[in-house]
């Protein structure tokens, strides 16, 4: 098919939304991957860093993936998870592994929207309460329901959605009103000058007086729930103080909330120093939310709880008729053993660590960059208009650079 073609079938017949966030003078068709690269119809090579959003989490066309993908095809593509069959049970067992005690019971969808979904329901059948509070600039789906719990304006459209969700200040110790030189778990603190000793950070009470204020003025005296990524994806790469997750999930437990974890963009060794986002917190979320990298862009999500929620979510009848498709677990078995196997999570600790490190010279350098951040290949870079005033008084930026980063053989970075 031409190109022309092609955009023609793109402005008559797909969604118009996508030309609004591909910001090429020039569209890119492509047409092939493998591993770290891309292929466009003219045979021009990409080094890719995007990976599909930050799906793409072990490379385009793995050979282990593709060879997982093509076995089960061959034996059984679908049936309901409703029956039993292999590829299901050895996958739940396989992740289960993979999360630390109580987070034992597995629901499997099809994307993060329909994991933070299903989480939002389990949270208020589980507690009997109704509210939920996430970040201001947070993401967690576009859905009717996860609208409610997304906090950013380009997402929004101008109906009633998420009724119930309250969103506190994100924070961010760039952005926001507090923060300072050593605030942050990253290889790269901010610009901000910090007068607080060893192991104190000022800046996070502030933070965590905010989210008491929410509590104290906002919601109910008894919450449903609280909905935090470990590192914010489409906020900016936002990093929390170091100990801000213990203080809220404590604040929030004491509410009769339960603390779910938005682990679709940080999950699956992205983070370099851990599996889990999570874990870099030093905190034990009561449920876990997970995407995109889970099956290396084969449509898939998941949400992970304890027993006792899932157990008070069995009153009501309740499965996904595509979630926990055998390919899907086949494949995203595939994607654990090779992440392990071929060590990905250190790849991404090393090559996110040297990169953070360069790039902060870049920030240094010109002042055009007001932060680099982030963590393994999680990695954010903000563009100011004044970094002085970005710092001082937190004018407006002019534009984000967001890094999708995975961990792919090779160039292990993704844009």
């Amino acid at each position: 098919m031409s190109k022309e073609r092609m955009l023609d079938i793109r402005r008559q017949n797909c969604n118009p939304m996508t030309p609004k966030v591909t910001y090429y003078k020039r569209p890119v068709f492509i047409h092939q991957g493998y591993m770290q690269w891309l292929w466009d119809v003219d045979g021009r090579r990409y080094l890719d860093l995007f990976a599909g959003v930050a799906t793409v989490s072990v490379g385009h066309c793995h050979p282990k993936v593709l060879t997982a993908a093509e076995q089960q095809l061959k034996k059984l593509w679908h049936t309901t998870n409703i029956y039993i069959y292999p590829t299901l049970h050895e996958y739940c067992e396989k992740l289960a592994s993979y999360l630390p005690d109580p987070l034992k019971v597995i629901y499997l969808t099809n994307s993060g929207s329909e994991a933070n979904d299903l989480a939002m329901l389990m949270a208020r059948l589980h507690t009997g309460n109704y509210d939920i509070i996430t970040f201001r600039g947070s993401y967690h789906g576009g859905g009717p329901q996860t609208l409610g719990l997304t906090s950013n304006a380009a997402y929004k459209y101008p109906v009633a959605s998420g009724l119930g969700c309250t969103n506190t200040m994100c924070p961010d110790v760039f952005r926001g009103p507090w923060g300072g030189s050593h605030c942050r778990d990253s290889p790269v603190q901010t610009i901000r000058d910090c007068s607080c000793a060893q192991g104190h950070c000022k800046a996070n009470e502030l933070y965590i007086e905010q989210l008491r204020e929410t509590l104290a003025t906002s919601v109910p005296t008894r919450i449903a729930g609280f909905f935090a990524e470990p590192i914010q994806g489409v906020g900016g790469a936002v990093q929390y103080p170091r100990d801000f997750l213990k203080e809220a999930y404590r604040l929030v437990r004491e509410r009769g909330g339960i603390c779910i974890a938005d682990e679709v963009q940080t999950g699956f060794g992205r983070t370099g120093s851990h599996f889990w986002g999570f874990q870099g917190h030093d905190v034990i979320p009561d449920m876990v939310t997970m995407a995109k990298g889970i099956g290396n862009g084969f449509p898939m999500g998941a949400v992970v709880t304890t027993p006792e929620i899932a157990a008070s979510f069995a009153r009501g009848v309740h499965f996904n008729t595509f979630g926990g498709n055998p390919v899907a677990c086949a494949m995203a078995s595939s994607v654990l053993d090779t992440i392990q196997e071929d060590k990905m999570q250190k790849v991404s600790l090393d090559v996110g660590t040297y990169l953070l490190k360069e790039l902060a010279k870049l920030r240094d350098k010109y002042e055009i960059i007001g932060d680099v951040r982030g963590k393994g290949l999680m990695i954010g870079v903000e563009m100011v208009t004044d970094k002085v005033l970005s710092v001082e008084q937190k004018e407006s930026l002019t534009a984000l650079c967001y890094f999708h980063m995975c961990m792919m053989v090779g160039s292990n970075f993704v844009f």
